[in-house]
């Protein structure tokens, strides 16, 4: 078989990964998705009780759409906002069992490690040449898959970052993480026994804190027992909060106002300056230490602190990493959550994504790196410009436009309209 009869690889049926598979069928190309979970969408599971900023505009990538159409399936109202579990329910789970998607994709099939056949990092005789090998587990076992291109579409959510303030474990965090949570547990359902009339710290300065901490507040107005301490690495709110009123993610504003008027409250205990390398058990609880300081001690700790991608199955490819973000290294500058929020990224796509492994792309969240300032509507421009590269189209690959806005991260959960923030869900 030549390689350019070979398939498009796509690594995660997430909403990403699904539009990089649609994007293919729409210019007559074959994609085969490779989903580790039993469905698609196996990380929005997790935080499917958030509410995300984006409303559904910016959240259904419009070849999927196509797709859609003709199953009869109808369009969320575009200004809505989803949860995670909405965007799987209304969008993805539809997506999956369109025939063209539904022919294409493997589910309960994780990608072990990509290669070239015949090659590992260092060969380069007829590299180009080779097709790529993808290693995979599946239900009957270990195979080999061959593509000619790959897509790495997999996300970060499985990969948290640790709570040490040194990007490697705390000293003693792995032995005590029968009480740490990492991400936005679903504090108000699954997890409510676990938070309720406990003493909880929340670590992290961004919108999955912010979750975190607006669950807890709602669950302590119900379980008055419930204690919340909130700690950051810095000793200023001003950056925080986002633009309030003025934001142009509503949504997003709206959570940060109601956090800066849970603390003014007296109903979140602000910890400002910790940086944590030590977690040691007492008689009273878990202690987290920072520096010479001892925080309170705590019965529950939730790291709301990032994630990273997971590189370890692309070790044997030729990739150009920014050494700080681990993105791609023409993104990097783009993207540096130091000087951008998702609308301030200008718009980019195979270009700004290529690496010296031709053929390779890094996509969705997971071409962000460590960066927390992504957009679904960016990930689908992404991989139309991607499958545009791949069928030779390069016009439209590097036609690429964003309308984003300037302000803006992941999802919020907003109080409910009983809850006296007036800024109800």
């Amino acid at each position: 078989m030549r390689q350019n009869d070979l398939p498009i690889a796509i690594i995660g049926a997430g909403p990403v990964g699904l539009s990089a598979a649609a994007q293919a069928l729409a210019r007559g190309m074959t994609p085969i998705v490779f989903e580790a979970g039993d469905q698609v969408g196996t990380s929005l599971r997790h935080w499917g009780h958030v509410r995300m900023f984006s409303p559904w505009s910016f959240n259904i990538d419009k070849e999927a759409a196509a797709l859609l159409a003709p199953t009869g399936w109808v369009a969320p109202p575009g200004d809505a906002y989803p949860t995670g579990r909405d965007l799987l329910a209304r969008y993805l789970l539809p997506l999956s069992e369109v025939a063209q998607i539904k022919r294409c994709l493997k589910t309960r099939h994780r990608v072990m490690a990509v290669s070239r056949t015949g090659h590992d990092v260092m060969r380069s005789s007829d590299r180009a040449a080779a097709p790529f090998l993808l290693r995979v587990q599946g239900p009957e076992g270990e195979r080999d898959f061959l593509a000619r291109a790959v897509i790495d579409a997999s996300g970060t959510y499985a990969r948290p970052n640790w709570m040490g303030a040194h990007g490697i474990p705390a000293l003693g965090e792995e032995a005590a993480a029968a009480q740490i949570a990492y991400g936005v547990p679903e504090i108000l359902g699954t997890a409510r026994q676990r938070y309720a009339e406990r003493r909880v710290l929340v670590l992290g300065g961004g919108h999955s804190a912010f979750n975190a901490l607006q669950d807890l507040v709602e669950l302590a107005g119900q379980a008055p027992g419930t204690r919340i301490w909130w700690a950051i690495r810095g000793v200023s709110l001003d950056r925080l909060f986002g633009g309030g009123e003025n934001d142009q993610l509503a949504e997003r504003g709206k959570l940060g106002r109601a956090i800066q008027q849970r603390l003014a409250e007296g109903r979140i205990t602000l910890l400002t300056a910790v940086n944590v390398d030590r977690v040691s058990r007492s008689s009273d609880g878990l202690l987290v230490h920072s520096g010479a300081t001892t925080l309170p001690a705590v019965d529950e700790v939730i790291v709301a602190t990032g994630f990273r991608p997971d590189l370890r199955l692309l070790a044997e490819l030729r990739l150009e990493l920014d050494p700080a973000t681990e993105s791609p290294v023409r993104l990097a500058p783009l993207i540096d959550p130091n000087v951008h929020s998702c609308g301030t990224v200008r718009p980019h796509g195979a270009a700004e994504l290529a690496h010296p492994e031709e053929g390779v792309f890094v996509v969705g969240m997971k071409s962000y790196g460590r960066a927390p300032t992504f957009l679904l509507r960016t990930g689908y421009e992404q991989v139309r410009s991607v499958v545009a590269a791949l069928a030779g189209d390069r016009d439209a690959a590097e036609r690429v436009a964003l309308a984003l806005p300037e302000t803006g991260v992941c999802g919020a959960r907003l109080p409910r309209a009983n809850d006296g923030a007036g800024c109800g869900a």
